[in-house]
């Protein structure tokens, strides 16, 4: 069947842009192979006016779709549903030729659960909109599912998308676009460009109708992405599931055979998204070994993704072997070719190169651990956090290890379980997106209260350079304090102190004059924060929201009592009346009450799923946030930054404006008398480039959420991403800056979804 579409395109298949199938005589094309190196077909390889022409059919075929009622684009997604399922072996033999297999079924219900959410996407997500056109970007070794996992809920919030698929995803995502338009989509909706993927991406980003880019496949090619498109004012997020390790975890309560099943089941597939290591507790070392042995006995060796791959997969044995592992084979490796016999290699390092940054081929790194919390810090040990698999009879250890893990995804004995149901949430480096679940959703959104993101072109910024100039008006160590305004002090590890520079910076008043001083902190200041923060976090996480809860309204109690001074502050800091001042301080104190009620409302769910068994979706801190405060409102917007996120478990490090940083100043007097932890909140002033770079090559803050300029804005996003940090970024020169007196539900929505990362448990019971 999957001959017969072919050949209806003499194999050479053209881009799809604007409901039709598009191919210019003067383009280069790309040859899609089979396994055996056979052709399967040819793809036009795209230049700048196809990518031109995608956006501006997808900006038409959005203002088409977003106007249809919620009930008309559902309706328009279950009939693709049942020609999916007409078309599904053609589809399914078309991903197996091309070397990109899916299983239709799996995309079916992809289809039937975003069709649903199209239906009810205004009466169960009231007070957001579309945000546009969206690009789907996806690398060469990502699958079908992956990319759909992005298309479809982008299709059903009402967006436009312009998909750039991978080599081997390219025949099949071809095919399903043309499914799409017969079952009813409109022309421009769904546009499909092929070709390299990451100048692509970056040529499509630079169109002013695309409103986001979300990308799914290798670290290093998200890291170009990013960078190349940074400062164009669209936001990336990444999805960097290929390559990721993935702890496969199994304690001396499982069930050993159906464990061992798992491993053999999932390690040594030729088309695999992540690589898995093998971390088996020492008292049952022994038995798990041997029975390794017995299921690996007559296995075949495993064909090679590329041709290069063999020379990285004999340097990786080797190099294990040197420092003293073991292997288990089935069968002696050939001296050359394409193909590997599946290999355990048994006691290696956690520092390993094969552990850390693990090569190509069957390879499974097999490691020990003797205690529980030891075999929860070895699968913590990974730079990635996609996923992991436990293997235990004991249900509260499972539970327990499932929440300590750092990783989006964990499936009790079990592996690879999917539902679009439960969101993925990457952790660490293994991405700063949420896919799945209604979570999933909100990427592909933006509130009705908040106009589009304004777009931008890259300006001229040297990175290495970047916040490295002196501040302004700087005030000297040592001089003559009795002749000058008060001097502040910042706040770190909860206590107050001087920068370490131990100089200061004038603080103006709105005529000019010299209003106070204020420590000019940098680098070594924000790690002194950090450094308070990892100490606290944690256990500031692990304390019930009650007790968050308790904290918070613990600091608007104080606040109240200093509110007059508050106000006196913003008043002569702003030059705001004592009335409009009074009425900040008002509704900052209605911001803590507000994130302290919230504390114990927000826990996520227990979501259907098909499969029998149970699921859980847990919102967990991102660990230690670092905020670049706005000018405007300078005490409401730092006092709702700051719960939003400490309401949520996480510490804060934050930057006041360095136009109005008194009020932030003042309010260390509200934290030093309030029950919060010492380090959860720190306050360093100071210029805000200086202070951003300091934020932005640290690699233990998660998240920075920044108000400030054009330049900060790229900067960010061409350092964030590596090491990858999630991003809320603002540029205070164009958006006109966010009214924090009017705190709209959806923006309460917003703030609350960028203080949390996701974790799904798939909990089997047969």
């Amino acid at each position: 069947m999957e001959m017969a579409w072919l050949e209806s395109h003499s194999r050479a298949l053209g881009l799809f842009i604007d409901g039709k199938f598009v191919r210019s005589a003067d383009r280069q094309t790309c040859n899609v192979t089979d396994s055996s190196g056979g052709p399967v077909c040819s793809t036009v390889c795209a230049v700048d006016e196809d990518a031109s022409l995608s956006v501006s059919s997808g900006a038409s075929g959005f203002k088409a779709w977003s106007a249809l009622p919620c009930h008309l684009r559902a309706k328009t997604l279950l009939r693709l549903v049942s020609s999916l399922q007409r078309h599904g072996q053609c589809l399914s033999e078309l991903c197996d030729l091309a070397q990109s297999p899916s299983s239709p079924s799996a995309l079916v219900r992809l289809l039937q659960y975003y069709s649903g959410w199209a239906q009810l996407r205004d009466s169960l997500i009231p007070d957001w909109t579309p945000r546009g056109v969206v690009v789907v970007v996806v690398s060469d070794d990502c699958s079908l599912y992956s990319l759909m996992l992005k298309v479809l809920p982008a299709l059903a919030m009402g967006n436009a998308v312009v998909a750039i698929p991978g080599m081997g995803t390219a025949p099949p995502v071809l095919l399903l676009a043309q499914l799409f338009v017969e079952a009813g989509l409109p022309a421009g909706v769904l546009n499909v460009v092929t070709g390299s993927v990451l100048s692509l991406g970056s040529k499509v980003a630079q169109n002013p109708h695309v409103s986001y880019v979300t990308y799914s496949g290798n670290k290093k090619d998200g890291e170009i992405l990013c960078r190349a498109t940074a400062g164009m004012g669209v936001p990336v997020s990444l999805s960097l599931s290929l390559g990721a390790t993935c702890p496969f975890i199994i304690f001396e309560s499982a069930d050993i055979d159906s464990a061992v099943d798992g491993v053999i089941e999932t390690a040594f597939k030729k088309n695999r998204e992540c690589q898995w290591m093998l971390c088996v507790q020492e008292s049952v070392w022994d038995s798990v070994v041997a029975r390794l042995k017995v299921r690996m006995a007559g296995m075949k060796s495993v064909p090679l993704l590329a041709e290069g791959d063999r020379k990285l997969v004999d340097a990786a044995v080797q190099e294990a072997q040197q420092q003293g592992a073991t292997l288990i084979q089935p069968c002696p490796p050939s001296s050359s070719g394409a193909a590997y016999p599946p290999t355990v290699l048994c006691g290696v390092a956690p520092s390993c190169t094969c552990v850390v940054t693990p090569s190509p081929g069957p390879l499974l790194p097999l490691l020990s651990f003797r205690s529980h919390g030891e075999g929860v810090t070895l699968g913590n040990h990974s730079p990635h956090g996609q996923a992991a698999s436990l293997w235990t009879e004991d249900l509260t250890l499972a539970l327990e290890a499932a929440k300590s893990l750092s990783v989006g995804a964990v499936w009790v004995n079990s592996h690879s379980v999917m539902d679009p149901s439960l969101p993925i949430s990457g952790h660490k480096e293994s991405g700063n997106c949420i896919d799945g679940g209604k979570e999933g959703l909100f990427q592909f959104l933006r509130p009705s209260s908040s106009p589009p993101l304004p777009r931008s072109s890259p300006a001229s910024v040297d990175y290495s350079k970047f916040g490295t100039a002196a501040s302004a008006a700087i005030i000297p160590e040592g001089s003559n304090s009795s002749s000058t305004p008060r001097s502040y002090l910042q706040y770190v590890g909860g206590k107050q102190c001087k920068s370490e520079s131990g100089s200061s910076v004038c603080v103006l008043a709105p005529g000019g004059t010299v209003l106070a001083y204020c420590p000019d902190g940098g680098r070594k200041d924000v790690r002194n924060a950090v450094e308070a923060a990892i100490k606290v976090q944690p256990g500031w996480m692990k304390k019930s929201p009650v007790a968050r809860a308790q904290s918070l309204f613990s600091l608007a109690e104080t606040l109240e009592l200093k509110r007059r001074d508050m106000a006196v502050s913003l008043h002569s800091q702003t030059g705001l009346s004592l009335e409009k001042a009074d009425m900040e301080v008002e509704l900052s104190i209605a911001q803590l009450c507000d994130w302290a009620a919230r504390c114990d409302k927000e826990r996520g769910g227990v979501p259907s799923v098909p499969q029998s068994g149970s699921a859980l979706s847990i919102p967990e801190a991102l660990g230690v946030v670092g905020v670049v405060l706005p000018d405007s409102s300078p005490l409401l917007s730092m006092v709702s930054l700051l719960a939003a996120a400490v309401a949520m478990g996480n510490a804060v490090i934050m930057m006041p404006s360095p136009k109005y940083p008194l009020p932030a100043l003042e309010f260390i007097q509200v934290l030093q008398s309030s029950d919060l932890p010492g380090g959860v909140v720190s306050i360093i002033t100071g210029g805000r480039d200086q202070l951003t770079q300091a934020l932005a090559n640290h690699s233990v803050i998660k998240a920075i959420w920044y108000w400030g300029s054009m330049e900060g804005c790229q900067f960010l996003q061409h350092t964030c991403a590596s090491p990858l940090k999630s991003l809320w970024l603002h540029c205070q020169e164009k958006d006109g800056g966010r009214d924090w007196a009017q705190p709209h539900a959806s923006l309460q929505e917003e703030m609350w979804r960028q203080a949390v990362q996701w974790k799904s448990v798939w909990i089997p019971t047969a």
